[in-house]
């Protein structure tokens, strides 16, 4: 069957039975469908009337905040690689609109069709053929009522998932769901607060109750700054820019009819505390709390309380021993690390064998233990530190300009340089620590040259260059990728005081000369992190291993090292 990069799924069994449905329809819509899957709910939708069935209002009931929670939870389960909008352009309450079902317009004017930001190429629908040869004739009637509805890519294809779906028999399903039919009640002004880091399915159907239940005005707060802080992996935060963009485009998506207000959140209230209009905050178990802050906070105000709306929190069925349950935006960063976050710098002018990676991460980050893993599965090291160790030594091309630059009061009986002393001179003071810099660094980097052409006369496929200085130096045009080492500053400053008997405020103060986490991490092409146990770095270590060897150039004659 071919692939289609966007499609979307009409779904038209009755609500009660739907939730046993979900997960194989999704599997069979996840074959068709590669990249975004926009979800139509019309239950009752008949499609083989041969009328032409147009798509009216349909009124939003009590069940369908947990079809939808269901629905993306079942998204999580079976296709995670699609990203799955539910749309609720359908969705209104109106006096004199028709029933759940009914094929005939509604006396107000449906909208003219809605453009989504990704043009759907296929539709698919659950809708049962029940005689093979009315397949053509619903396929017709399916694109028709996708077209009224949504401008489609010309020659949209259709396709019927029912013959591909196992019969998911339930008791569930054959009895009547006695509040399925009751009014969802709606709110003109609902407010939400988040990080909305990396949109996930329990973002998704968060934001979908909230637009579901909102009439008029959505207040979205997206958490910057101070709320930050304390977050698993925050420099692997997207920046507040790229939240914003993506949640307006999902939001565009599903309800564009509603005014959506996007708000930076620098405390854990912003507006819900100030803005009179507000009538409902959706929360969930984990943020009820914050919730019943907020209404406090508002009738120390002077305001009227929020409906506090609960909803459930979606678990995470593929979660690790370092992850939440539910689905949640730490445990995605998580599963961040060692994978490729952008494509590397193509480096022309270096030779493609041996690759070389350049590797590196402050103080206490564990980087060096990184780059014995690596040479452990096969990995060349070369250590900067030591190279810069040779640089001093006597003789040598560094040790003589040291001297004339610095005087031979730095050199100890031996006429060996003392690095201690050397040190106190250039402590501080910025100029004489470049003057300094300007004479090692260049030295090193042709040791570092050396060694990699060394290696590749041993047959080595892949170099780890493991330098704390590697971005300060400038030495990424040596390096193919940027691999960086990154851990809490909290926990660096205790491994720093452990390590090497400092007191905290000097282990402090050297981190804080450093390039802090959040700017090496901007340059990184894989960031590692060993916050946790030996065992889960060595994973994350072997997890970038191996697809660092998917990606590099074609194996020699010799094989890569395995």
């Amino acid at each position: 069957m071919s692939m289609f990069s966007t499609g979307i799924l009409v779904l038209t069994s009755p609500l009660h039975t739907l939730p046993f449905r979900l997960a194989p329809v999704l599997s069979s819509a996840a074959q068709v469908v590669e990249r975004t899957l926009y979800v139509h709910l019309h239950p009752g939708l008949n499609l083989s009337t041969g009328a032409q069935a147009r798509p009216v209002f349909v009124p939003p009931v009590v069940d369908l905040p947990s079809v939808i929670s269901r629905l993306y939870s079942n998204a999580a389960d079976v296709c995670g690689h699609l990203d799955v909008r539910v749309l609720l352009t359908h969705f209104r309450t109106q006096s004199g609109a028709q029933q759940i079902g009914s094929s005939a317009s509604t006396s107000s004017p449906f909208p003219s069709p809605q453009t989504l930001s990704h043009s759907p190429e296929v539709v698919l629908t659950d809708f049962p053929v029940q005689d093979p040869g009315q397949s053509s004739l619903v396929a017709q009637c399916l694109q028709r009522y996708a077209g009224h509805c949504y401008v489609c890519t010309p020659g949209l294809s259709s396709v019927l998932l029912h013959p591909q779906l196992k019969e998911v028999k339930s008791e569930d399903e054959e009895q009547k769901d006695s509040g399925g039919g009751e009014p969802l009640e709606t709110y003109g002004d609902v407010v939400v607060g988040g990080t909305f880091d990396r949109l996930h399915g329990a973002h998704r159907t968060l934001l979908n109750i909230c637009c579901l239940m909102a009439s008029e005005r959505f207040v979205i707060g997206v958490c910057d700054n101070e709320l930050l802080k304390n977050k698993v992996l925050k420099e692997l935060i997207e920046p507040y820019t790229q939240r914003v963009q993506k949640l307006q485009e999902f939001l565009n998506d599903v309800k564009p009819s509603l005014q959506y207000e996007i708000v930076p959140l620098s405390d854990p209230f912003g507006p819900s505390i100030t803005d009179s209009q507000l009538q409902c905050i959706v929360v969930s178990e984990e943020t009820r709390r914050g919730g019943e802050a907020v209404n406090r906070k508002r009738v120390e105000n002077g305001l009227q309380e929020l409906v506090l709306y609960e909803i459930p929190l979606i678990k995470d069925a593929h979660h690790t021993d370092i992850e939440e349950e539910k689905i949640s935006s730490s445990s995605l960063r998580t599963r961040l690390l060692g994978t490729l976050l952008k494509p590397p710098t193509p480096r022309p002018a270096l030779s493609q064998v041996p690759y070389v990676i350049g590797l590196t991460g402050g103080s206490g980050s564990g980087k060096s233990s990184v780059a014995r893993r690596l040479e452990d599965l096969g990995a060349e090291r070369i250590d900067a530190d030591q190279l810069g160790h040779e640089t001093y030594l006597r003789g040598t091309a560094a040790y003589h300009k040291i001297l004339q630059e610095f005087g031979t009061d730095i050199l100890n009986e031996d006429q060996s340089i003392n690095r201690r002393a050397l040190g106190r001179k250039v402590f501080g003071n910025k100029e004489k620590l470049k003057s300094l810099t300007d004479i090692v660094w260049p030295e090193i980097a042709a040791l570092v040259k050396e060694r990699v052409q060394k290696a590749k006369e041993e047959g080595k496929c892949v170099c780890v260059l493991d330098a704390a200085v590697l971005l300060g130096a400038g030495w990424t045009d040596m390096v193919h990728e940027v691999w960086v080492a990154i851990i809490p500053e909290e926990e660096a400053v205790r491994r720093i005081v452990e390590r090497d008997g400092v007191s905290k405020e000097d282990a402090l103060r050297r981190l804080q000369s450093q390039w802090s986490n959040a700017r090496l991490v901007e340059h990184a092409n894989v960031v590692l992190c060993t916050l946790w146990e030996p065992d889960v770095t060595q994973r994350q270590v072997l997890k970038a291993w191996n697809l660092l060897q998917q990606r590099l150039p074609q194996k020699t004659e010799t094989g890569l090292p395995s």
